[in-house]
């Protein structure tokens, strides 16, 4: 399948070594960006305004972002195991996690009021209140590296199990169910809603997209090249999921009948990760080089 290209705007956001990693439309009207090597968070307007919010910790690692209940926006701090909550004015707090060397990664916030987090280190889910109380559940199994979740169309979580090759799904009251993919070495990653009503989710280990419905049917839809490595996954508002290609330097959609279209970033080895659709309808790509990718509805 051919590449295409198209019209990428390019802002630069931080130092090349800050490393913009996951995004998302807050309830201000702005885009918000976590900066993993900074220690930072960054405010985008549509018109461009930047600010930048240092945390108390330049070695936190902010990792993916949310917006709140609160209207706040939440997030998770994988390398000092807290999560972070951010104002929309820039006040930012954290609170500690019982697991020590949890790794907090994913987050979402769920229909239940509370923020639902994966920790990569210790085969957990957590749950934490607007107000820091925190409550934890085991994974029936050991190594998985839970990694990103989204709240699914019958309002429980489901998130990825990266090593264990598996997608999960646990129900507001702590209820989990595990289902195993059909390819080895899988690995997946990024995870997402569609409009179609069931969850799709990267492959980066096998360069495929996949898709499973509710009640556990798996589709895979294979990338022109294997060695791609789809990192995050986002549905977007006329139904096509968007994805990145962390590997290859491209970014990808796939409808939901599995049509998929890619289209190359203009600067070589921009290293794509996380990606949101902002509230201007564009579609807005973490590049680790220190920018953000816009492209036009």
């Amino acid at each position: 399948m051919p590449q295409r290209t198209t019209s990428f705007q390019q802002i630069r956001v931080s130092d090349t070594d800050a490393g913009p990693y996951a995004l998302t439309s807050g309830p201000d009207g702005a885009l918000w960006c976590t900066l993993v090597h900074a220690g930072q968070i960054v405010r985008l307007t549509p018109d461009d305004q930047l600010d930048r919010y240092a945390l108390d910790s330049a070695s936190c690692g902010p990792s993916v972002i949310t917006s709140g209940p609160d209207g706040a926006l939440w997030f998770t701090r994988s390398q000092d195991h807290r999560i972070g909550r951010i104002t929309v004015t820039g006040e930012a707090t954290s609170f500690p996690l019982p697991t020590p060397g949890s790794g907090p990664f994913g987050i979402a916030s769920a229909p239940d009021g509370a923020l639902w987090f994966t920790q990569l280190h210790c085969d957990r889910i957590g749950r934490i209140t607007t107000d820091g109380r925190v409550a934890e559940f085991p994974l029936p199994l050991s190594g998985a590296f839970p990694s990103a979740l989204t709240v699914g169309p019958d309002d429980a979580l489901w998130f990825t199990l990266n090593q264990a090759h598996a997608i999960g799904r646990i129900s507001l009251d702590g209820e989990i169910t595990l289902h195993p993919l059909p390819t080895a070495g899988a690995a997946p990653v990024g995870i997402t809603c569609g409009r179609d009503g069931a969850l799709w989710f990267v492959e980066i280990g096998a360069g495929q997209i996949g898709r499973i419905t509710t009640e556990g049917r798996i589709d895979e839809f294979s990338l022109p090249d294997p060695a791609s490595r789809p990192h995050a996954i986002v549905a977007g508002p006329g139904g096509d999921c968007w994805f990145t290609e962390w590997g290859a330097n491209r970014i990808g959609s796939i409808s939901p009948d599995g049509r998929i279209e890619e289209y190359d970033l203009p600067i070589a080895s921009s290293e794509p990760h996380g990606l949101a659709f902002g509230p201007d309808g564009a579609l807005y790509v973490a590049l680790e080089i220190g920018a953000i990718a816009r492209l036009a509805p």
